[in-house]
């Protein structure tokens, strides 16, 4: 199984510490060493790297855990290969453009004969069946709108696309619209929000210990989404297996899918048809 990092928070912030910790779980900590990405989230835009290798002995990696990227949302992921060969393509997170925004997704777990499910719109580039799922959920939010819905309308559709895909298998998901930051637990996940009185953190993969009242402001407002803890010394809540969380300016959402809609593959109708 792979493992995810998320964070959003209301003002830019560095994620280095938390994404030290999971760069060593690929491949040193962990046995996640079939590549791995992150995406930071500047507007509607991201800056994304990735790499096929395993990030525990990425120069590239390193150089992230010393470059100090401030964002609002970051989508990070350390694969360990089940579907689809090790390369680049097939590394998370993947990313397209819808509504003139750019989508970022990322996930864990297997999805048994998701590749069967129809595509209009959006097709993968590599062969995993998460990037079939990312592109079969893009397909069916286009199919609904035509422009960007509401918050409250998105979160419903998304709560809902995760629910069908989840029928599937294992799936754990972080998915960005820039907007807002959703989770989908299917299996393990879980986060923490930081906000004043701010105390200390160590990490749980090497010995990193950090004092957050003296690297953030009194207003800050910090979640941090991950597959397991990162730290030791922090209150982790884990998320019920089944639902699904939008993340807005640090602050969580607990999302239900509606339980009305049926489950199951659906062929994309054309925008207004």
């Amino acid at each position: 199984m792979c493992e995810l990092l998320g964070m959003s928070a209301n003002v830019p912030t560095d994620i280095r510490f938390s994404f030290a910790a999971l760069a060593r779980r690929g491949g040193e900590t962990g046995p996640h060493a079939d590549g791995w990405g992150i995406a930071f989230y500047e507007g509607r835009g991201a800056r994304a790297f990735h790499e096929p290798e395993p990030s525990a002995q990425s120069e590239l990696a390193r150089l992230l855990r010393r470059t100090p990227i401030k964002s609002r949302i970051v989508i990070a992921h350390v694969r360990k290969a089940n579907r689809g060969r090790v390369n680049l393509e097939n590394t998370h997170p993947f990313s397209r453009e819808l509504w003139g925004r750019r989508w970022t997704f990322a996930h864990n777990g297997q999805l048994k004969g998701v590749k069967k499910w129809p595509l209009t719109w959006f097709k993968p580039v590599g062969s995993t069946d998460s990037e079939h799922a990312f592109c079969w959920m893009l397909d069916q939010l286009q199919g609904r709108w035509p422009d960007l819905p509401s918050p409250a309308r998105l979160d419903r559709a998304v709560a809902d696309l995760c629910a069908e895909l989840n029928t599937l298998g294992v799936f754990n998901m972080l998915l960005s619209d820039s907007r807002t930051l959703y989770a989908h637990c299917g299996k393990r996940l879980c986060y923490l929000t930081r906000r004043a009185p701010f105390g200390t953190a160590t990490l749980v993969d090497e010995d990193w210990r950090v004092d957050f009242a003296q690297e953030t402001g009194a207003d800050d407002v910090v979640t941090v989404i991950a597959t397991k803890a990162l730290t030791r010394d922090e209150c982790w809540t884990d998320v019920e297996r089944g639902h699904a969380l939008a993340l807005r300016d640090g602050r969580v959402h607990v999302l239900k899918p509606d339980s009305r809609k049926p489950a199951g593959p659906k062929p994309a109708a054309p925008c207004g048809g």
